[in-house]
């Protein structure tokens, strides 16, 4: 039986959190394997797990370049000392003397991103921006630190590879619809009534915690356009946070967008529901008429395969990761136009025929994504790995020893 380590401690919100509740469930079904997983001590997997996966629950405290130290010198130990095979490092960045073969999971564009740097400079967030190119900087190592580097969709791992100058695998992210439609769980009351709207208005979605480099300026601009075009329709935008500092994770400051929002006049169509529970996530979807985002950079967007799968019709940035994604199944526009998002919304708003396409492609496109998939990829690559790689250690290791 293969005996894989996952260090999931740099799982605490948004993607990272989302990877882990799902990948779980399906590495703790899969019999021929046993998992031991490195987590926070408040992680919860939202589900039952078999006896086969293991939670280590470690208690690093610090931020995030504690963590990082603190990885590099005691999780080596810990790694060797559990019996593991194999260490998928699903944090960004590998250890540099991984005791095992090493498969590093790559998934933040942050750091090759020159749109976010050049967003920090203009925001003033010099902190932020030079935290970020040293974060970049061990990012780039850690591609030649591990032994193989997976990304979560092509056209990621194409920049990646062009970025570091080593091969990078693509293995897609995926969806579970079963956990996703869990219909046991009804809409909380306090969310059904902020969705809740008079007849004919157009409810726009963004599926995400305020950050820079999902770009809600664009979008809100976008929203004041569409509201003054004539003949458009009533239009309300639904956020899933609230654009408040203390209720924003990853130091980014909102007052930016909660100003625009006052500065445009459209406080009484932006709605700010505040973080949706994933257990209530696909009601607010199938509460709305349209999804967008208008991100400027991405590595696979989650939400845009949700979106899908509730039959949603998706407005996209026009980036090479939404197009892999979506295919036909979207309307895409440049990443900082208002102008052209608006337009695509007011096209959408008066052709209801063109919306249920959008829907219905949507809906096909959303099966070609399985988590189910996606570990079996990752662990057919194990497999690989470990035939290839630890007779070649054993040798290693028999000439130090001589």
């Amino acid at each position: 039986m293969m005996h894989i380590f996952l260090n999931g401690m740099g799982a605490s919100a948004g993607g990272g959190l989302t990877y882990l509740r799902n990948v779980l469930p399906q590495l703790s079904k899969m019999q021929s394997v046993r998992t031991t997983v490195a987590v926070n001590p408040g992680f919860d997997a939202g589900c039952e797990l078999h006896q086969n996966l293991e939670l280590l629950r470690l208690p690093f405290e610090g931020g995030s370049r504690r963590r990082f130290w603190l990885e590099q010198t005691e999780l080596p130990k810990i790694v060797r000392n559990c019996g593991a095979d194999l260490l998928i490092s699903a944090g960004n960045f590998a250890l540099r003397r991984s005791p095992v073969p090493q498969i590093l999971l790559s998934r933040n564009s942050l750091y090759t991103s020159p749109d976010f740097a050049a967003d920090l400079i203009r925001r003033g967030e010099y902190r932020m921006w030079l935290d970020t190119n040293l974060k970049a900087i061990l990012a780039r190592r850690s591609i030649h630190w591990a032994d193989r580097t997976v990304a979560p969709s092509k056209a990621f791992a194409g920049e990646l590879q062009k970025w570091a100058g080593k091969p990078v695998l693509a293995v897609h992210h995926g969806f579970d619809r079963r956990t996703f439609f869990d219909g046991r769980v009804p809409i909380l009351e306090e969310i059904s009534g902020r969705l809740q709207c008079r007849s004919g208005t157009l409810r726009v979605l963004l599926v995400s915690h305020y950050n820079y480099y999902r770009n809600f300026e664009t979008v809100l601009r976008a929203i004041a356009l569409t509201g003054k075009q004539p003949g458009a329709p009533p239009v309300r935008l639904f956020l899933t946070c609230e654009l408040q500092k203390d209720k924003t994770p990853g130091g980014y400051n909102p007052h930016s967008a909660a100003r625009l929002i006052d500065q445009l006049g459209i406080r009484k169509q932006v709605v700010e529901l505040g973080p949706v529970p994933y257990e209530h996530l696909h009601h607010v979807y199938k509460s709305c008429d349209l999804f967008v985002t208008a991100a400027y950079t991405e590595t696979f967007a989650h939400p845009l395969v949700e979106a899908m799968a509730c039959g949603l019709p998706v407005i996209a940035s026009d980036l090479a990761v939404h197009r892999e994604i979506c295919g036909d199944a979207a309307l895409f526009f440049p990443a900082f136009s208002p102008d052209a998002l608006a337009d695509r919304l007011s096209r959408l708003a008066s052709a209801p025929d063109d919306r249920r396409a959008l829907s219905i492609r949507g809906l096909d496109r959303c099966q070609t994504y399985s988590w189910e998939s996606h570990v079996r990829q990752l662990l057919t690559l194990a497999q690989e790995m470990l035939t290839e790689l630890k007779p070649r250690q054993s040798e290693s290791r028999a000439v130090g020893a001589a």
